[in-house]
């Protein structure tokens, strides 16, 4: 077989395949057998059926396209292995040239990965936000602490805000009930928010037993983002009664005994959880430093499936959460240009460090540990709420496993471009981050040990991953 590339752009090549007919022979072989199997001619059995029976029932050109479309796959990815191409989506593939007994011509026109040079981000530096923890944030957390522990009593003065309420919804339209817009016995704090606008203000004032119209608009339903009007009934009025702050609500509340040991619990988990904060910021930084260091050509044919991915996705969120494409935009301060331009951005930023953390992991020749990629698909499964086995048998069976290495990688790239990069706090503090562990806190060095689990790679991972 013999192949030659033509670079139609730096992200894009056509493969021009020519091969000698003696090497389908296997696959005409294979033709011949599944098509035996498929006819009834007399005096053969099923599947006995002589090739030579076959050309003239069915005809050789039906036995030449089965054997060019079974054996097509292998001849591009060996034409793509010869010629050290790495495809990024499905080719467009057309024969050019079939000849019976002679030859076999094709062209492949593929997304290919371009070639990056990367420049030295040993040292690249970035800036992140101080972390900023007040007291203010621990009282709020202590706050929510007692609230749940907190006991409600009927009282007979009117609805104020932080007050809770039991109360009746309806909505009608040009008189007519909204089907599935009603409420009957629901909870509701005033000033929560969350639910319809112009709800706060109605109830606000209402004693047990009255009632108040307003107008608002949907957020769900049949009718959703158009105004109705709203009747809404105040049954109770109930103010919350929160616990004592003292040792005993520890004690309640937590594994302490002290309010003191139970406040520096709090202020030592608020910090953790900043500290993560600003390490999911510090990798964002670091990658735009590098991202603003080299031009990567992007195949624009990926820009495009990625930004029509994100869009979809957006609009099913929008539709989950009862809101229309135009009220979100009213809520962003967007107008659709301003919304498609900032959406184009992230994807084109998104695809170039895909592609830089992909050249970072060739270089660094990372692999992936059996063990690592098992935790992986657990964490996947967990994420979306799927039994672990079913997402783990759904991966093998669709051929995603590939996928879940690439990402475990681009992972483990990410982490070695984090921890060769210096960041600093704006108060020029350097942050931890090569031993910042998955819950905030900060661990000792790990010593360097000998790797004993088996890695995989992406042509590997299928087979293995239901070891």
């Amino acid at each position: 077989m013999k192949s030659a590339v033509e670079t139609l752009s730096p992200t894009r090549a056509k493969l021009t395949v020519e091969v000698p007919f003696e090497e389908l022979k296997p696959s005409l072989d294979a033709a011949y057998k599944q098509i035996a199997k498929q006819i009834n001619v007399p005096g053969f059995r099923r599947g006995k059926v002589p090739p030579q029976v076959i050309d003239k029932q069915v005809g050789r050109g039906a036995v030449l396209s089965e054997a060019v479309n079974n054996a097509l796959p292998q001849m591009y990815f060996e034409a793509l292995q010869e010629n050290s191409l790495e495809p990024l989506a499905q080719p467009e593939i057309e024969v050019t040239k079939l000849e019976d007994n002679e030859t076999l011509e094709f062209t492949a026109e593929v997304d290919i990965k371009p070639e990056i040079t990367l420049p030295d981000y040993e040292g690249i530096e970035a800036e992140v936000d101080d972390i900023e923890l007040t007291d203010a944030d621990v009282e709020e957390q202590i706050q929510a602490m007692r609230e749940r522990f907190g006991t409600l009593k009927d009282i007979e003065r009117p609805a104020a805000d932080g007050d809770f309420v039991v109360i009746d919804l309806k909505a009608t339209k040009d008189g007519e009930d909204v089907d599935g817009a009603e409420a009957v016995g629901m909870s509701y704090q005033v000033g929560k928010g969350g639910m319809l606008d112009g709800l706060d203000e109605a109830i606000t004032g209402l004693s047990a037993g009255e009632s108040a119209d307003f107008k608002s608009t949907l957020v769900g339903g049949e009718l959703v983002g158009q105004e109705v009007d709203v009747n809404v009934t105040v049954n109770q009025v109930q103010e919350q009664e929160l616990p004592e702050y003292d040792d005993e609500f520890a004690q309640l509340a937590s594994e302490f005994d002290t309010v003191k040991e139970l406040e520096e619990d709090v202020r030592a988990r608020l910090g953790n959880g900043k500290r993560l904060e600003q390490a999911a910021a510090a990798r964002d930084a670091v990658l735009e430093a590098l991202l603003a260091k080299v031009e990567i050509p992007l195949p624009e044919t990926i820009v495009a499936d990625e930004l029509n991915a994100r869009r979809e996705g957006i609009e099913q969120q929008l539709g989950f959460a009862g809101l229309t494409f135009e009220k979100y935009l009213e809520d962003e301060e967007q107008t659709i240009e301003e919304f498609e331009a900032d959406l184009e951005r992230r994807v084109r930023d998104a695809v170039a460090a895909q592609l830089i953390l992909d050249q970072i992991a060739k270089e660094k020749e990372i692999g992936v540990e059996q063990q690592e990629l098992t935790e992986h698909m657990m964490r996947r499964a967990q994420q979306s709420g799927q039994d672990p086995q079913e997402f783990v048998n759904h991966m093998l069976e669709h051929n995603h496993v590939p996928e879940l290495v690439q990402e475990i990688l681009r992972g483990k790239a990410l982490a070695q471009l984090v921890e060769a990069a210096t960041v600093t706090d704006q108060s020029g503090n350097h942050v931890e981050l090569k031993n910042l562990r998955p819950d905030g806190t900060i661990g000792e060095p790990e010593p360097e040990a000998e790797a004993t689990d088996e890695v995989v790679d992406g042509d590997e991972a299928t087979e293995k991953a239901d070891a």
